[in-house]
């Protein structure tokens, strides 16, 4: 009997003539090859977990070797990565057992039985949330005192896909120390691994929306009293699309079920209905749709990712992105709220924050990319701590939350800045521009040849940073600009005496260099690009 191509079959699954009720013999394809495959594959555990195509990459007997390899990090620790992982001892982990749950995709709840058996088999308590946004494993890890997560999701990825998220007992993201031993454990593993039949899967249920409004609420970031007040008013529409993903009824829960919610997208689809579900400006159409026909007051629209960790916002007249939402919670945090902490954010992200917190003498901290690297500013003991850590992909967390992207903090930190400020979002953005003035970010790149992938990029981008010192002065366009500032902590980043920046970022596994730029007239970023690329090829 032939083997079935399963990228094959998705590509049928995910054609524009493909019919949910027609075609649904295709779905069932790939499920059952995600269920029986015994193919092995590579493993490639980074920050934001691993991911693979399900059915030929992303099967449960190969999630059956990274339970294994998770578990192997416990069983041979020492003290320096015990120490990573939150824990004391294997015991420490048994006793207080890892939290699993899943987003919306297909064979969610069948992956993590296969993780919760092995962790059950260990001797380790287990907790099941089933359909969990990101931040929602965080809380529990902190509400349940539990050692662990495991997130069974790609994050924003397309519907052909499937991943696998590891957080260790601060709630965060883990950090190399650890993703660097899954890898190296669920490949060694691979080959020779035969598929072990399931026992008995004594989980224990749990419900992750009252945990995560419990915890919310114990951390008191969000002022939920002024919230409900705002909601509370005839003025006011607030549209949510969920792009059919695990953040619906998130919304409704937290808030009461306020009269003014409008939830989108909200029907169980695994296949997002052949969009890419992500917070983009394409995707935002339906909320557009609502808002503009709006005559309330207050306006707000949200698009969150399938598992809740990435936010956009639409006001009834502007598409509001993290660069400029970030920036806006800043100011809001430190001149309203008066609360005292530093502004973290990563190197890509638009310096109008940065500008912001210049002139209201509070410190930044630029990361590399990934979320990750804002875990010092965001755990408990932190000093200082962030009042808001954003990242340009349309990720935010703030003072005392998640160590996590969290899409509902950003909606509720949202709704808290217009209950006080009396002001939609558009309308404070448009202060902070009267006030600091406005920058424009845009992105762009170019390939080079294949033989530089990997260390041979990473070079060659660092060696940049001696034709950008400070004080030396660069053609951009005709203008020259002098460079006050130089970090080389992701990329070689370039910061003018004008505010403006070049970011030159190499790709680590393609030919490419990503350029980011930011200027405070629109029209240089073609020239800001030229020159990056000159510089690149100096």
């Amino acid at each position: 009997m032939p083997t079935i191509n399963i990228s094959k079959v998705w590509k049928q699954i995910q054609a524009p003539d493909f019919n949910p009720a027609r075609d649904a013999n295709l779905v069932e394809q790939v499920k059952k090859a995600a269920i029986s495959s015994t193919k092995p594959t590579k493993v490639s555990f980074g920050t934001s977990g691993w991911r693979g195509e399900i059915g030929s990459e992303f099967t449960l007997r190969n999630i059956q070797v990274v339970a294994k390899a998770i578990l192997q990090i416990y069983k041979e620790a020492d003290a320096q990565t015990f120490e990573a992982l939150g824990v004391s001892s294997f015991e420490e982990l048994q006793v207080k057992g890892i939290v699993l749950g899943h987003d919306n995709r297909l064979l969610g709840k069948e992956f993590c039985e296969v993780v919760a058996d092995q962790f059950i088999k260990a001797g380790v308590k287990a907790y099941y949330g089933g359909e969990m946004p990101t931040p929602e494993f965080s809380a529990a890890i902190e509400l349940l005192g539990a050692a662990c997560s495991v997130n069974i999701t790609p994050s924003h990825n397309p519907s052909h896909y499937n991943g696998i998220k590891f957080n260790p007992a601060d709630g965060g993201p883990a950090g190399p120390e650890i993703t660097d031993k899954i890898t190296a454990n669920s490949n060694a593993l691979m080959k020779a691994h035969v598929w072990e039949k399931l026992g008995n899967i004594n989980w224990e249920i749990i419900d992750p929306v009252k945990i995560y409004k419990s915890f919310s609420e114990k951390q008191g970031t969000i002022k939920y009293g002024r919230i409900l007040s705002l909601l509370s008013k005839e003025s006011i529409d607030l549209v949510c699309d969920h792009v059919h993903g695990s953040t619906r009824g998130r919304p409704a829960a937290l808030l009461n079920n306020p009269q003014c919610l409008t939830s989108l997208r909200t029907e169980n689809d695994p296949l997002f209905g052949g969009i890419a579900p992500e917070p983009s400006s394409k995707n935002l159409a339906g909320i557009k749709q609502v808002l503009d026909a709006s005559k309330s007051h207050f306006r707000l629209g949200a698009i969150l990712d399938p598992d809740g960790d990435r936010i956009r916002f639409y006001d009834g007249t502007r598409e509001i992105d993290m660069n400029s939402f970030g920036a806006i919670a800043f100011h809001y945090m430190v001149t309203w709220r008066k609360e005292e902490g530093v502004l973290a954010k990563s190197v890509a992200t638009s310096n109008f924050a940065n500008i912001i917190a210049s002139k209201l003498n509070v410190s930044v901290m630029e990361t590399p990319v990934g979320f990750k690297n804002f875990r010092p500013w965001l755990k408990r003991n932190a000093t200082p701590k962030a009042l808001i850590a954003f990242e340009e992909s349309d990720g935010i967390t703030g003072l005392n939350n998640t160590l996590e992207k969290d899409a509902m903090f950003g909606l509720l930190i949202a709704l808290e800045i217009m209950a006080v400020t009396g002001k939609n979002l558009g309308e404070y953005l448009d202060l902070l521009y009267a006030e600091y003035g406005r920058l424009y970010p845009e992105r762009s790149g170019f390939e080079v040849e294949k033989s530089l992938v990997g260390e041979p990029l990473l070079v060659r981008v660092a060696e940049i940073a001696n034709s950008a010192e400070p004080g030396t002065k660069i053609s951009i366009g005709k203008k020259s600009k002098t460079v006050c500032e130089l970090l080389t902590l992701d990329g070689v980043k370039i910061i003018f005496d004008d505010d403006s920046w070049i970011l030159i970022r190499p790709s680590g596994t393609e030919p490419k260099v990503r350029i980011y730029a930011e200027c405070r007239d629109p029209e240089e970023k073609d020239e800001m690009f030229a020159a990056a690329k000159d510089l690149f090829f100096k």
